[in-house]
Formats: structure tokens, sequence, C-alpha cells
């Protein structure tokens, strides 16, 4: 009589370029590859990869078919921005016709950015602290030379660098897209913050508040910091807005 057979597993019967394009989309998703990045060259990727340069080819052509990469004729593979497309569109134009929208995106970033802050405190690996804490110090050193561009370039990258420490695809991806949609309109208003003395050395503090919570792993403390900061942006932003009013009011009677 015959044994038993043992418990097995069935096999793996995807094909190889398959297997390589779900590779490449876990890449793609925990933002690895973010939009606008090119990949490295295929001989490079494919020996990363421990695969034959004609699979990851055709691994590449499906990614492409689907509009995740592109391929450019003698210029490379680059990530699309399909991923975040959607929710930069039409919003970003939305946003420069209807200004009213902005109380409403501090309100999502509130919600989002506190929930990214707690996240990365909890999950942040040593990499990820070291990433913020760089940021951080790169933050430091733009506020002292009063670089107020290169500070809010750094200060997106900064709420980028939280949002990969949650370890969250969907929020890697949507702070993204809010950083990408916030360097239009609304992103120029936020880099005015930084341009005003006392309220840029509040704005840097209130950073250093979010990465000491994170570097202690205190989520809560950390969602209290990224809280706080938003609704000093918001009562901020609508300061300026009110004496923004103020002045062209005076203008116009003085122009009667």
């Amino acid at each position: 009589m015959p044994a038993p057979l043992p418990a097995l597993q069935p096999l793996n019967t995807r094909k190889l370029s398959d297997q390589i394009v779900a590779q490449l989309e876990t890449l793609l998703l925990e933002g690895s590859f973010r939009p606008g990045d090119r990949l490295p060259p295929e001989r490079q990727l494919a020996e990363q990869l421990g695969v034959s340069r004609p699979s990851l080819r055709e691994a590449i052509q499906k990614l492409a078919a689907r509009g995740l990469l592109l391929s450019r004729q003698g210029g490379g593979t680059y990530v699309t921005e399909r991923l975040d497309a959607g929710f930069t569109q039409p919003w970003q134009d939305m946003l420069v016709r209807h200004p009213e929208l902005q109380g409403d995106v501090l309100e999502f970033r509130r919600m989002l950015e506190g929930t990214v802050a707690r996240l990365a405190a909890e999950r942040a690996t040593e990499g990820d602290r070291e990433r913020i804490g760089r940021l951080y110090t790169q933050m430091q050193q733009a506020h002292a030379g009063n670089e107020r561009d290169r500070t809010s370039e750094i200060d997106a990258s900064f709420h980028q660098a939280l949002a990969d420490a949650a370890h969250n695809a969907l929020f890697t991806h949507l702070t993204g897209s809010l950083m990408n949609m916030l360097k239009g309109h609304v992103h120029e208003n936020i880099a005015n913050l930084f341009a005003a003395g006392d309220v840029s050395a509040q704005l840097l503090e209130q950073h250093g508040r979010v990465w000491a919570a994170v570097q202690a792993g205190d989520g809560a403390a950390a969602q209290a910091a990224a809280e706080a900061h938003i609704d000093f942006i918001a009562s901020t932003l609508g300061t300026m807005r009110e004496v923004a009013a103020r002045r062209e009011r005076t203008q116009r009677r003085g122009a009667i």
C-alpha cells in the first residue's frame, strides 16, 4: 500500500514576467520608485532581480500598458504620474479658481497628517528616523539662511518622509499627491508663512516637536504635534487673508 502523500504546496506556475510585474508593482506602491523616477538600466535591474533581460522587458511592457511605466526610446524607463494624477487633477486647478477651498484642504491635512505622524512614531525603522532627522536638520539650516524656497521644499519632503515611515501605501501616495497639489496656489501661501520671521520660527519649532515625538516613539504626542501644526497654519493664513482684505478696502476707498 503506497504511503500517504505529505502536505504539498501548489507549484507556482505564473510566468516569470508576471512575477517581475508583481515585484515592481510592490516597489511602486511602497514608494521605492516615485512618479518621475527613472528605473535603473535594464541590465542592472535584471541582475538585481536575478532574471533575464527578455523577461524583464516583457514585464516593463506590461506595466507600460497599464500606464504605470513609460519607456522612452533611447532614454530609459520612467515611473508615470498615474498613481497620483487622479487626486491632483482636477483639484489643483479648482484650488486656483476657488481659494475658499483652502480651509477644506487644511482640514484634510489635519486628519491625514495627524494619523501619519502617529503611525510614523509607532512604526518608523531606524532608517526612517535617520531620514526624518536629516530633513529636519536641513530645514533648520535653510531657516537659518533665510532660504524661503528651499525651506518650503524641505517641508514637503519632511511630511513625505513621515508618510513613508507610516508604512501604509495609501498614506505614501496620498501625501505625495497632496504635496504635489500644494506646489500651486496653496503651496505658495504655505511658503509665504516661512518668509515671516516669527511665524517661520514657530513653524520650525512645530516640526521639531513632531520629529521629537517620532524619535521617542510617542504616537499620541506625534499626532497632537502634527494637528497643532496644521491648526497654526490655518489660523495664520486666516489672519493673513483678513489683513490683505483690509488693505484692499483701504486702497479702494483711496481710489474713490
